[in-house]
């Protein structure tokens, strides 16, 4: 069993920092993601973008927040006690994601609030950061999840 199996919402500490990667960026990903779901000139035409206000290709935001996602969900989240999210608040995209960059993330446990009326769960606020392989801030994002407990009460 992987420790994300066995994670509960008591084991979503405030002030608790979990790192978790790696995911390599290629041009045919942020092209193929790109011409399917966010198929601007930056993100879908090297030449154009060259010529573009960020100097080169680079990936979508929503791309960006897919791989987050990937590495969340693998790495993070619980397999059985993450029952939903009702949101994230404050998504930002600080730096472009590029060819070649080395995704990786770092998680904050920023709250973890037990639900009064459902005491069989709670609610975790975390602060979720991708950095690249300079540590650049590339996005960032602070979601909601709700999990159960390993107890009801």
């Amino acid at each position: 069993m992987s420790l994300t199996e066995q994670r509960y919402f008591e084991d979503y500490l405030p002030g608790s920092v979990f790192q978790y990667g790696e995911i390599r960026v290629s041009e045919t990903d942020i092209l193929e993601f790109a011409r399917r779901f966010d198929p601007q000139e930056m993100h879908v035409d090297p030449e154009a973008a060259k010529r573009g206000r960020f100097g080169g290709l680079i990936a979508s935001g929503w791309h960006t927040g897919a791989m987050m996602m990937r590495l969340l969900a693998d790495n993070f989240l619980t397999k059985g006690a993450s029952l939903a999210s009702p949101g994230i608040d404050e998504l930002r995209w600080p730096h472009p994601v590029r060819p070649g960059d080395v995704l990786r993330i770092r998680v904050t446990v920023l709250e973890a609030t037990r639900s009064r009326s459902k005491p069989d769960r709670g609610m975790v606020r975390t602060l979720v950061e991708v950095l690249n392989q300079d540590d650049d801030v590339v996005m960032s994002l602070k979601p909601m999840n709700i999990i159960a407990c390993r107890t009801g009460s």
